[in-house]
């Protein structure tokens, strides 16, 4: 296979390096390379946004199985799962935006660590031609509880 080359275009900035990364309640920021303060104009005007990040504290990524959720669930493949521990630890989030002030965005629900390395962004939700891409007939594994 060929390499990648990825380049980091901001970081995740905590308000304590403590917080728990899983609390979907907390607001982060996220820097913004200042060169690139032009690009997010007009990022205000959606709710939400996807954050894609390097989870670069992430050690061991050889797993090929991830244990079930539950004592009667099976291991499942890594790619079945959102776990870090894929063969490239790329994060995928979908935040709130709470506001954009030059180069840094204020998200809600962001579960990346203080320091993280931000790849992306994108709106939600996708589109084409104009009109919205929203899944609504999807379906989760068994073990997977959903909350609307």
């Amino acid at each position: 296979m060929k390499s990648i080359q990825i380049k980091q275009i901001g970081f995740v900035e905590r308000q304590s390096a403590n917080e728990v990364d899983k609390d979907r309640r907390l607001v982060s920021r996220i820097v913004i390379n200042k060169n690139l303060t032009d690009a997010l104009d007009g990022i205000e005007d959606f709710s939400h946004i996807y954050i894609i990040f390097w989870m670069d504290k992430i050690k061991d990524t050889s797993y090929l199985y991830h244990p079930g959720k539950t004592k009667d669930s099976k291991p499942v493949g890594i790619f079945a799962t959102r776990a870090p521990i894929h063969p490239n630890p790329i994060g995928l989030t979908l935040v709130e935006l709470i506001k954009h002030e030059a180069n840094v965005l204020w998200v809600r629900g962001l579960d990346a660590y203080d320091g993280t390395p931000v790849l992306d962004i994108k709106p939600y939700p996708d589109w084409e031609y104009g009109k919205c891409i929203v899944v609504d007939d999807f379906r989760v594994p068994k073990w997977l509880k959903i909350k609307i």
